[in-house]
């Protein structure tokens, strides 16, 4: 072995270890810190690349899902309105079989024609104010409502809406019927009983269009949470592992600190052949 003061073989090997446990204690408490095994490219490219890919994909599902509520809410709010308009006509049904007894004196159906008119009215009323988010799926101002499914927003899903106002294909209630007269009332009672029988059938259509929404934007929630998961399992790291690392690592870091120590102290040999 060679003594040299200007060479130290010894401490030039020592500090590369260290250098070395250095360098993965940083990454080790870097991992520690942020709970990622590949927080950025520089960790692994490819796996990050994936990782971003699925969570474009996640944050594109987030979307469809908000928009498969809207689109369900708004249907929800037609339906409620449908199952009004119902009950309103079965009142409506019931004011006009009563006006219809031509035993029913004038003053009589004269009230009850005053309640079938403010009743037949309310129809208009429901109709009008029966608006979610902009969209009022009863009184024809649109023919459908459309929500995304799928995260490139390739694919779509359409529920028709239903016309319930007055006067309608729906609804064939004119929007001046009265039962003033018994022949009027007379006349009534059936298209009241067909209006009846078209919006219930309106309900079950807007009823199916709501379930379609509603399984898709459960399906999407599961597909994102599946997703979510997988993209942790690609740079989440394990922390039980990671922990013991650490441990072993700042062992490691002492010993190497220690170790270029002594070689540092290997050249005040030399001044012993000097004695």
């Amino acid at each position: 072995m060679a003594f040299s003061v200007n060479t130290n073989p010894g401490a030039l090997v020592a500090l590369q270890y260290l250098t070395q446990t250095q360098s993965q204690l940083a990454q080790t408490q870097g991992q520690i810190n942020s709970g990622l095994k590949v927080a950025s490219a520089r960790d692994d490219g490819s796996i990050y690349a994936i990782a971003q890919n699925q969570r474009g994909a996640v944050a594109g599902y987030s979307s469809v899902v908000d928009s498969l509520n809207r689109a369900s809410s708004a249907v929800d709010v037609a339906l409620s309105a449908g199952e009004s308009i119902s009950d309103l006509l079965i009142q409506l049904k019931t004011k006009a079989l009563s006006a219809a007894d031509a035993s029913l004196d004038t003053a009589s159906r004269q009230a009850m024609n005053q309640d079938f008119v403010a009743l037949r009215d309310q129809i208009s009323t429901i109709v009008n104010n029966a608006v979610f988010n902009g969209f009022n799926l009863v009184n024809g101002s649109t023919n459908q409502i459309t929500a995304l499914a799928s995260a490139d927003g390739t694919r779509r899903i359409t529920t028709a809406a239903q016309n319930l106002k007055l006067s309608g294909s729906i609804v064939t209630l004119k929007s001046t019927a009265t039962i003033s007269t018994q022949a009027k009332a007379s006349t009534l009672v059936a298209t009241i009983q067909a209006s009846l029988t078209n919006v219930n059938s309106a309900l079950a259509k807007l009823s199916s269009g709501v379930k379609k929404f509603s399984i898709q934007a459960t399906f999407s929630q599961k597909l994102s949470d599946t997703l979510t998961a997988g993209i942790g399992q690609l740079v989440d790291a394990n922390m039980a592992q990671e922990s013991a690392m650490l441990q072993s690592l700042q062992v490691k870091q002492q010993l190497g600190v220690q170790a270029l120590a002594i070689a540092n102290q290997a050249p005040q040999t030399i001044l012993s052949l000097f004695r």
